[in-house]
């Protein structure tokens, strides 16, 4: 559809269903959603790309001297929220972030994703993603502040959770899809209070805003049950931390250019040069795809998180798995990521790196069939097996090596995060935690 005819269809919608206000969504560079809110009046003037603001006010975005922004709608995001006011709706539409001289603006999130998209569809492929998002559900307290507190007694795909967290998982998912979410599973995940949500993958843009859309709406119906929802990856020490895992597929034609019936297990020479672009770029992108000091809390050996660069047809313990079904269905599963990456930004990377892999024909190592688990160090040495890096000022050093993965982010946003994060890291390293205050004060 032509995107004048989209235009008229979102006034059309707008009209229909009472819009009374829309929120301009777009993210920061750390993938937090942001909003600029407009009365419906003012929708045509947006559809028509003539609404700026301020981008010296958005974290890692431009200095104060250069801060006049446009934002330019994408008309296929206008949704309604499903959540009504008592007068009038509230409708969304994503943006993309533009100059004022009409260039898209490189420290964008979305035009980054949307620039390595353009690689691969010089190459003749569309990338399809479908992500596994968990999340806990915390109690508030009596002013309404979260805490580490659920009454939840269940564990992995228990059907009757003893607290709010079921009720408010169903409202979830109803919400989602009414907003056009197509909802493949919900279930209650290892941990207690934690849970997963899983809807139908889609092409690499329309699943980063549904990841941004999805972490917005599961939020907003928490706070509607008197919870909290998280998106943390380990807020709890001892249990399991949160993941979200990617399946990813590269298409051609129509075809799944990942399956090739003819070899060994079914996986083409695309896969396997994609799955070793992977490999050859994990630690690189790792401070993308896990981008907060609590995010190496979550990759840590014994609680089924992926510490290993490995991959495998066959078990879960590796980096990288092969799920069983070929055909159309034939993917890379991913599983360091966690929810608290930028996902347009995470998308960007994984599929920079496969792509290296393709064009320079990287194969990855053996697969490893074995329990990675359950080996000690010796036997890691002897299969060359590496680790994810340990923390996020290691996950830097390694990113700052990686020409490919910094070529995808962009000049802008790679200086820009490299700042952000390295304050981080130094803001915790003088904090003083209470595991050293339980372990020292006292004893010295």
């Amino acid at each position: 559809m032509a995107e004048t005819d989209l235009r008229e269809q979102v006034l059309r919608k707008a009209e229909e269903w009472g819009v009374k206000f829309v929120r301009l969504q777009f993210t920061d560079i750390f993938g937090v959603l942001k909003n600029v809110a407009i009365t419906v009046d003012q929708l045509p003037k947006a559809l028509n790309n003539e609404l700026m603001f301020d981008g010296s006010s958005i974290e890692g975005f431009v200095r104060i001297e250069e801060s006049d922004m446009y934002l330019r709608p994408d008309p296929s995001t206008f949704v309604v929220f499903p959540w009504r006011p008592h007068d009038g709706s509230v409708a969304r539409l994503i943006c993309d972030v533009y100059n004022p001289d009409g260039t898209p603006f490189i420290g964008c999130p979305r035009n980054t994703l949307k620039r390595v998209i353009a690689e691969a569809e010089e190459l003749g492929f569309t990338m399809n993603v479908g992500p596994e998002a968990e999340f806990f559900l915390f109690h508030t307290d009596a002013s309404g502040r979260p805490t580490l507190e659920t009454h939840d007694r269940a564990s992995y795909f228990d059907l009757t959770p003893v607290d709010l967290g079921e009720d408010a998982r169903r409202d979830m998912v109803l919400t989602l899809q009414q907003m056009g979410f197509e909802i493949e599973a919900s279930h209650h995940e290892v941990a207690p209070g934690q849970h997963e949500i899983d809807f139908k993958y889609a092409d690499a843009l329309k699943t980063a805003d549904n990841i941004a859309t999805f972490k917005f709406v599961v939020r907003t119906i928490a706070q509607r049950h008197g919870l909290h929802a998280t998106f943390m990856p380990k807020p709890i020490y001892g249990i399991n931390g949160s993941g979200m895992h990617c399946n990813i597929s590269l298409f051609r034609d129509g075809e799944n250019a990942f399956y090739d019936p003819s070899k060994e297990l079914q996986l083409s020479d695309t896969a396997m040069y994609f799955l070793g672009g992977l490999i050859a770029h994990a630690k690189g992108m790792t401070a993308i795809t896990n981008p907060t000091v609590n995010s190496y809390k979550r990759l840590v050996p014994g609680y089924e998180a992926p510490v290993y660069i490995a991959w495998s047809p066959k078990n879960r313990s590796p980096l990288i798995r092969i799920p069983a079904k070929r055909g159309l269905s034939t993917r890379l599963e991913v599983r360091h990521p966690d929810p608290s990456c930028n996902p347009y930004l995470a998308i960007a990377v994984m599929l920079k790196a496969g792509l290296d892999g393709i064009k320079n024909k990287i194969l990855p190592p053996p697969p490893v069939d074995r329990n990675i688990y359950a080996m000690n160090m010796e036997e890691l040495r002897e299969l060359k097996i590496e680790l994810l890096p340990k923390t996020l000022d290691e996950a830097l050093e390694y990113l700052k090596a990686d020409p490919v993965i910094i070529e995808a982010l962009g000049p802008h946003i790679y200086e820009r995060f490299i700042e952000a994060k390295t304050i981080e890291c130094e803001q915790y390293r003088a904090c003083v935690h209470q595991w050293e205050i339980d372990q020292y004060l006292t004893k010295f």
